[in-house]
């Protein structure tokens, strides 16, 4: 029998389990560990974007009615996936559910789950209304349910295109130039988050424009823009002895094209003194008739020229005038370098320090037209900038309280840039927007929503060019690839 000593095992049974009980508590531990920085991650986290000219970031506007969302709000995406701009929708509204934890997102795609889709068409079939029935977003915030059509999310510009050959048709081609998905979703949220509307009245029976009327024209366009920033219009047919409702949150008078009376304008003047908020334009037709309003602005510090302004390069028609320069105010702060289009204007602005009231407000122009405009009547007049819309704000008097509020005015010099035809050129609709909720004292959402814009980048080249191209990608770099490639196995042959 040997005598050689018998081998002992590397691991004897106890050090296996130790190893095995000691692996197992690491993982533990590491899982552990995993699912606390889960935990704490999705309850305390702070978001922030890595681009700066990322399409999606929200506004302080619209962080600013977030904040108003107390309870749950759901949001459905009615949506077909392989939707054009899907993707644009669903990227923004996660970008709403990551700014506040009581709203939820969930996508129901009509075309391959049959079954949800039908569920949500059976709940809220009758919220559709008139409109299609496909690519929706529904909102439902406590039994308050809206619903808006994707097909309105964006806006598209159609142009011409000349033909080479001149034996051929001009073709149109119609392509997205904007994404207007942020001011549609807050507007909504803000009605649902605010059920109660403040109340705007529209004064009429002076030849102003209809809130009902949907020609070039009308002012439906207008109220709709009202109602998407929680403000409901009412007609106001004139005013008598009683003056304006106590319950205006803004009177608007839009180019009135008789005068109105003097019992009006005594009434006007009281609302104003009383702290009231007023928008007015002035239209073109009424050119050689003062309508009154000019002598109750005055004592605000705002002159009214009747006379309308011409520019000779700004311009579409002769008529109309661009405007792309903006003063420093709330109401235009968010326009940036957009253009508002307006027809006909008369000059708005400031009076001269002159001739201004002791105890008048200061008074700020918004805009003007350029230093080569004229105008029509006094044409002789050098050329020179022309204001075209002031705003007036009566600041807090200690120990003074007015039963409206502070005195808010908005005086432009136009009215048919506003009307169902004009609202869309330029910037118009959102200045719109800005201006009536700066005037009701909402300085949160005055910041501006506007259209996302799409950007397109062309790229030019001749035939030449393109053959050289596609040689250079058909061709050079993957013969560069292979010639790579046999050196390499040339190189280890050796």
């Amino acid at each position: 029998m040997s005598d050689a000593p018998k081998m002992r095992p590397s691991f004897s049974t106890g050090g296996r389990w130790r190893i095995g009980l000691d692996a197992v508590l690491r993982t533990v531990l590491v899982l552990a560990v995993v699912v606390m920085v889960n935990y704490l991650g999705a309850r305390f986290y702070q978001r922030f974007h890595l681009s700066q000219r990322t399409h999606m970031a929200l506004s302080s506007s619209t962080l600013n009615v977030l904040r108003g969302v107390t309870n749950r709000l759901d949001i459905i995406l009615y949506y077909d996936r392989r939707g054009q701009f899907y993707q644009d929708v669903a990227d923004l509204v996660a970008e709403y559910r990551g700014a506040n934890k009581n709203i939820s997102v969930q996508t129901v795609d009509y075309e391959r789950e049959p079954d949800p889709a039908k569920m949500v068409n059976d709940k809220y079939q009758r919220y559709f209304g008139a409109q299609s029935d496909k690519d929706l977003v529904i909102f439902d915030y406590n039994g308050r349910v809206k619903v808006f059509p994707g097909e309105a999310l964006t806006k598209y510009e159609t142009k011409a295109v000349t033909p080479t050959d001149p034996k051929q048709k001009i073709a149109f081609n119609r392509r997205p130039i904007a994404f207007n998905g942020e001011e549609a979703f807050t507007s909504i949220i803000l009605s649902l988050v605010y059920p109660q509307p403040l109340k705007a009245y529209f004064l009429q029976g002076h030849g102003e424009a209809s809130l009902t009327d949907t020609g070039s024209s009308g002012y439906q366009a207008f109220a709709e823009v009202l109602a998407q920033n929680s403000i409901s219009v009412t007609n106001l047919p004139g005013i008598g002895n009683n003056g304006v409702p106590l319950d205006c949150s803004l009177l608007v008078i839009a180019g009135p094209e008789q005068a109105l009376s003097e019992l009006e304008l005594q009434e006007i003047s009281q609302y104003l003194r009383e702290g009231g908020s007023l928008l007015v334009m002035f239209d073109f037709r009424s050119h050689g008739q003062p309508t009154g309003l000019e002598s109750v602005l005055q004592p605000w510090g705002i002159a009214v020229l009747g006379d309308m302004v011409r520019e000779p390069h700004y311009t579409k028609t002769g008529y109309d005038v661009f405007v792309g320069t903006f003063n420093k105010h709330p109401v235009v702060d968010s326009l940036g370098r957009s253009q508002l289009q307006l027809y006909s204007p008369y000059p708005v602005g400031p009076l001269p320090q002159s001739n201004r009231a002791a105890n008048a407000p200061e008074a700020t122009a918004l805009f003007g037209s350029s230093t080569e405009s004229t105008l029509l009547q006094n044409s002789g007049e050098p050329a020179r900038s022309y204001p075209l819309a002031c705003a007036v704000e009566q600041k807090p008097v200690a120990g003074v309280s007015n039963p409206r509020g502070n005195t808010r005015i908005i005086a432009i010099g136009d009215d048919v840039f506003l009307g169902n035809y004009y609202i869309d050129g330029g910037d118009n609709r959102n200045f719109l927007s800005a201006a009536v909720n700066w005037l009701c004292d909402r300085e949160t959402l005055v910041a501006g929503i506007g259209p996302r814009q799409f950007t397109s980048l062309h790229l030019r080249i001749t035939r030449q060019e393109q053959r050289e191209l596609n040689w250079l990608l058909l061709g050079a770099l993957p013969g560069a690839v292979l010639g790579l490639g046999w050196l390499v196995w040339l190189v280890r042959r050796k």
